[in-house]
Formats: structure tokens, sequence, C-alpha cells
């Protein structure tokens, strides 16, 4: 899993995702954007943020690393029903089947 901070972003965001690697809020956080996806699948991240009471950053933040380690894909843009803005939709993967569902 790459580092949440981008290598251009600040020493306290470095430090930041230090931090959430090192707790375990980085896994356990996946592991509720992954639940939100399987709840509800071909969401929005606004979507799936006002479906679940999950905050909006937290999977934005999440999502694209679930989609790196196999475990949602991103699916088509659709208008975002909380927005109004076009927006990639957010899909399940079961496992093994990661390869077969690119769109």
């Amino acid at each position: 899993m790459n580092h949440p901070a981008r290598a251009t972003d600040v020493g306290t965001s470095h430090e930041a995702a230090l931090h959430l690697i090192a707790s375990g809020q980085q896994a356990i956080q996946q592991d509720r954007a992954a639940k939100a996806v399987q709840q509800c699948p071909g969401l929005t991240s606004m979507e799936l943020a006002r479906a679940t009471g999950h905050d909006r950053y937290m999977l934005a933040r999440r999502l694209p690393e679930l989609l790196e380690s196999g475990r949602a894909w991103r699916g088509p843009k659709k208008p975002c029903e909380v927005s109004g803005r076009s927006a990639c939709t957010w899909w399940p993967v079961a496992p093994g089947d990661n390869y077969s569902l690119a769109v």
C-alpha cells in the first residue's frame, strides 16, 4: 500500500500519514469504505457518505487505496445526486474477480 501522503505534501501531512498507518486507523477506514461499497454498490463517494454516515473525505481517500489493492473498482461516471456534478461510481470486487470487471 502506498504511503497516504503525497511526496509534495508538507511534513505535518507525512507525520499524520505515519500515525494513520501505525495506529491501524488506515486499515480500519479501508475496511469501513469496503463495507460501504459492498452495501451500496454503484454510488459516488459523496453518495456513499450520505448513505452510510461516513465522512466523505475519508471515503475519497480510502476508495482509491481499495482500487489499488483490488478490493474495489472504479466504475463509470454518473451525475452525483449529492453534488449534481459528474463523478465516478464505486463497486465491490469479489476475491479473484478484480481483473474481469474492468470498465
